[in-house]
């Protein structure tokens, strides 16, 4: 339509003709009626011939009798020279045998819009193409670290399972899936992570839960609870600490680390939530589960994990949610809480169904000193609830995967 090297102007004129054209028959009124009428500097014969004008492009629709549409012509010329020549186009007023009205819509400055367009595509480029070239004294100092905790991780048992150089020395592990998960520890100084590098569990694995307190650390997904199930039913597990949904251990920030071990919870919380029936754990671990009060001449370590009530002499408030567990159990409340573990609404335990219809404030949690129905689970489940943590669950035929349910146990 234009030569975008050349062109400086684009003429917009509409068109209206009281009868039924066609587009030569607006082209040869526009040459015909607008010969002479500039004289020869200006002539639009002339004018296309030196390319000083582009071609002419009409754009009609004929409907009812009636023709409508657009013009475009493409200038070169300067603002005054095309001024006059898009008010001399406004001189028409037949096309064919049919009359006309022509009007100038508009004069687009084809400069403007090329600028317009850099800039914008020059905001994309700055923001999108450059590499960042700033400094970041912490980070250089955490590549270098991290490159000194990596050649330090290695692996223990037949198996080879990778492994922080703390595993066997430490009192507490943290089992992961992977080894990009033990990196990722390592990155933050956490040297006693090992990997269980899928669902079949290494035998070290199992060996060292039996004689250190053993945290379970796995990704938020579907994977994640599958080996979890799966850990839970072959070795003694004290603690599991749940990464957030859909969040993976190897791209956890320091902060989130922290926070998910820190807010770690006793096996008994959620043991049930993966086992209906106590036949699905190994007998072994089973029998040994239930003589655990009898064995203090065993070689084990003290487990620190059960549903006993931990001092906080020294906080003013619970911190984790264990703490909110300790201060609800057999108290008969209920507490919404926040992600951030914050109490948002307390209240009684039989007044929960009520206080869901006036929650205003994003819940994250509930903990609760009753039973919980699979109509109360259902309900905070569509409140965006994540977890339930209860005194017992009953009824419960469809667990959804969005939801953790923890039993608080007696």
């Amino acid at each position: 339509m234009y030569s975008p090297d050349t062109t400086k102007y684009l003429i917009h004129i509409s068109l209206t003709a009281e009868g039924v054209v066609e587009k030569p028959d607006v082209v040869g009124a526009i040459f015909g009626q607008t010969e002479g009428l500039l004289g020869e500097d200006l002539d639009l014969r002339d004018l296309q011939r030196t390319g000083r004008v582009g071609r002419i492009d009409v754009q009609i629709t004929s409907r009812k009798g009636e023709t409508t549409g657009e013009i475009l012509i493409s200038s070169s010329l300067d603002r005054a020279e095309t001024a006059i020549l898009a008010a001399s186009l406004e001189t028409i007023d037949r096309v064919g045998p049919c009359v006309a009205h022509v009007a100038v819509a508009s004069i687009e400055d084809i400069r403007v819009s090329k600028r317009r367009k850099i800039v914008e595509r020059a905001k994309e480029i700055l923001i999108d193409r450059f590499e960042d070239g700033t400094i970041d004294s912490d980070e250089l100092l955490d590549d270098v670290r991290q490159s000194l905790r990596i050649e330090k991780i290695g692996s223990v048992g037949e198996e080879k399972a990778p492994a922080g150089p703390n595993v066997l020395e430490s009192d507490a592990i943290i089992i992961v899936e992977g080894r990009a998960d033990v990196l990722n520890l390592l990155r933050y100084g956490i040297k006693n992570a090992v990997a269980v590098e899928g669902t079949k569990i290494p035998k070290i694995v199992i060996d060292l839960c039996e004689k250190k307190t053993a945290t379970a650390f796995f990704d938020g997904d579907r994977g994640g609870e599958l080996i979890l199930r799966e850990l839970l039913q072959v070795a003694d597990i004290d603690f599991v600490a749940y990464s957030p949904r859909g969040k993976s251990v190897e791209d956890m920030t320091r902060k989130e680390v922290i926070k998910t071990l820190r807010n770690k919870v006793p096996v008994e919380y959620v043991r049930d939530q993966y086992f209906e029936d106590s036949a699905e754990i190994a007998p072994e671990l089973r029998a040994a589960r239930q003589g655990s009060d009898e064995s203090a001449g065993q070689d084990k370590k003290p487990k620190q994990g059960g549903a006993a009530k931990r001092s906080r002499d020294l906080r003013k408030g619970p911190t984790t949610l264990q703490d909110h567990m300790d201060d609800v159990k057999g108290q008969n409340l209920a507490r919404f809480l926040a992600e951030d573990l914050t109490v948002i609404r307390e209240l009684r335990s039989d007044e929960v169904e009520k206080a869901i219809e006036t929650l205003d404030t994003p819940a994250s949690g509930l903990v609760v000193d009753r039973s919980v129905d699979q109509k109360l689970v259902d309900r905070l489940v569509w409140k965006g609830i994540s977890y339930i943590a209860a005194r017992d669950f009953r009824g419960i035929i469809k667990r959804p995967m969005s939801i953790r349910l923890m039993k608080m146990g007696s």
